[in-house]
């Protein structure tokens, strides 16, 4: 997948990874990158910064019509998409006595959101003959996130999501990637980058976001399915399915350290 011409998609592109996929598709020789993002003057502002090539669109990821809107407008507007990036995210920084409201709200942003996009994607892709679908979960999706319930259930479900995609329509077209970093220096955690805030997810330490975004493209030119700016990730999840008892005392020694 070569980004050079191609209309892409981002979610939640007013900040963060979201804001860095937005500005390396560009510089990568994107047509067009609609930036997309409930914060509309966030969303602009990033469309700015890229130029021309930039369109801002404002959008509720946890409601299908925004999302069916956006997909919509962008192919009647521009053309079809080429790359849709499902990167909107939310924490909870709750255990299980989270609300049954912010249970669903994480839910919906970081599940739902994705099969929104997919559910009006895919037939038009399938009828055109391929696309590109990327999915940012996050390293908690194949290990954990300590301290955090809901975000932890919610991107192991975002990889659940990506793989059945991947296996539905991988060979019809459709290609299918999952972004799963560990710590990267977002408003998540504090854009500074501390690692004390970003807890156990910055054991292999805190990376900028466009740092993220380099490793995304390379993912996206390799056609890779989990793209994993923290190479480490891959050890630990082997680690994790080989043993998993030993894996879940050392995390509780991680936690507890």
């Amino acid at each position: 997948m070569e980004l050079a011409d191609r209309i892409c998609v981002v979610t939640g592109g007013a900040s963060g990874i979201g804001r860095a996929l937005c500005l390396r598709f560009a510089a990568e020789g994107a047509r067009a990158v609609v930036v997309i993002d409930r914060d509309a003057d966030g969303a602009l502002a990033t469309a700015e910064q890229i130029g021309e090539q930039g369109v801002a669109r404002t959008a509720d990821v946890t409601v299908e019509a925004d999302i069916e809107a956006v997909i919509e407008r962008t192919e009647d507007d521009i053309g079809p998409i080429d790359l849709f990036a499902s990167n909107a995210g939310i924490l909870s920084a709750q255990g299980i006595e989270a609300t049954d409201e912010t249970w669903s709200t994480v839910w919906l942003v970081n599940v739902m959101a994705q099969v929104f996009a997919a559910r009006a994607l895919v037939p038009r892709m399938l009828a055109r003959g391929g696309g590109y679908l990327l999915n940012t979960s996050s390293a908690a999706g194949l290990l954990s996130q300590p301290g955090d319930a809901a975000y932890s259930v919610t991107k192991h479900a975002a990889v659940g999501l990506a793989e059945w995609l991947a296996i539905t329509y991988g060979d019809q077209g459709i290609k299918v990637s999952c972004l799963c970093p560990m710590a990267v220096a977002t408003a998540m955690i504090g854009l500074g980058g501390d690692s004390a805030a970003a807890g156990a997810a910055a054991v292999q330490g805190v990376l900028q976001a466009d740092e993220v975004a380099d490793v995304v493209v390379e993912g996206l030119r390799d056609e890779r399915f989990l793209i994993l700016p923290h190479p480490q990730v891959a050890v630990y999840e082997q680690r994790r399915t080989a043993d998993r008892d030993r894996w879940l005392a050392g995390m509780r020694r991680l936690v507890s350290g």
